[in-house]
């Protein structure tokens, strides 16, 4: 793609990005630019399966979270610039080691790329949109056809906390009516015989140290404004990674009272999905990026 000045995402940064350099917000030009291609087995059940879900992660964000796990590639812009006949042959080999679905992860500066490659190729299983939740409503619109997955975050509902740690104080302004278009194209969700997602929306919530209230107030909103129209993923994870070290409130585990007050409350809730224990609050989890893979 020739150079153009981009206003893909709530950033509305105008930046100009050509095809291997962008000086916008996420600091990416417009040919893709990937870190891991693999089956990924840790995804949610009805995700991963039992053949796993065939990941793509591509470099670049629009949040670049203090506390993000993958700042290697989000922060740091690690990966591999690709075009799109090699993102489509990387699709195409994860077809072939019979994964479940193909799984965007952190598309959203490469949108355009995205479509074009979409338009040319239409993989046989379903393709999976994994954001941060931080998108525009008019931009997800150009996806319906294309995207029959989507799997946001929710992350805050308070604007101070999402200011703090995600840069983004208008985060819940746009995070809602973006997952609000999501499941307008997705509806209901949908499974096969075998218990695997074929369409809808999972959405996920990863507590904070320290930030219950964000928690269950995100619970709430989720509950009184979708109920049964999309599944919840309630992540007990958090691993202190990336920049966390330099907030000293969220530079350590959850504890098991956090966890508990969290997950309650949900169960109090009309809101089914999925837990994520405790136990899985290792960093041995984070995935390996290496483009000699590639």
């Amino acid at each position: 793609m020739d150079e153009y000045r981009c206003v893909l995402c709530p950033r509305n940064c105008n930046a100009v990005r050509q095809k291997d350099s962008g000086n916008g917000y996420c600091r990416m030009g417009t040919n893709p630019r990937i870190a891991r291609v693999a089956p990924h087995m840790w995804e949610e059940p009805c995700i991963s399966g039992t053949n796993g879900s065939g990941t793509i992660f591509f470099s670049g964000c629009v949040l670049s979270c203090v506390f993000c796990q993958n700042s290697k590639i989000s922060m740091c812009g690690y990966g591999k610039e690709i075009t799109c006949d090699e993102l489509i042959e990387h699709i195409k080999k994860l077809e072939a080691m019979g994964v479940h679905n193909v799984n965007l992860v952190s598309p959203t500066p490469y949108i355009e790329s995205i479509i074009s490659c979409f338009e040319r190729y239409k993989p046989s299983i379903p393709v999976v949109y994994n954001t941060g939740g931080y998108e525009k409503a008019e931009t997800l619109k150009r996806l319906e056809g294309i995207v029959n997955i989507y799997l946001p975050d929710m992350k805050y509902i308070h604007s101070e906390v999402s200011k703090k740690y995600s840069n983004a104080e208008n985060y819940f302004e746009y995070a809602s009516s973006a997952l609000a278009e999501m499941v307008r194209q997705t509806g209901i969700p949908q499974f096969d015989q075998n218990g695997i997602m074929k369409k809808g929306t999972i959405v996920r919530h990863l507590i904070l140290p320290g930030h219950t209230k964000n928690s269950i107030a995100v619970l709430d909103w989720l509950n009184e404004t979708f109920g049964k129209k999309i599944l919840v993923s309630l992540m007990g994870q958090y691993v202190p990674l990336g920049k966390a070290k330099e907030y000293p409130e969220i530079d350590r585990k959850l504890t098991q009272r956090e966890y508990y007050k969290v997950l309650d409350y949900m169960n109090r809730t009309e809101l089914d999905g999925f837990v994520q224990e405790l136990s899985s609050a290792k960093e041995e989890y984070v995935p390996d990026f290496d483009v000699e893979k590639l």
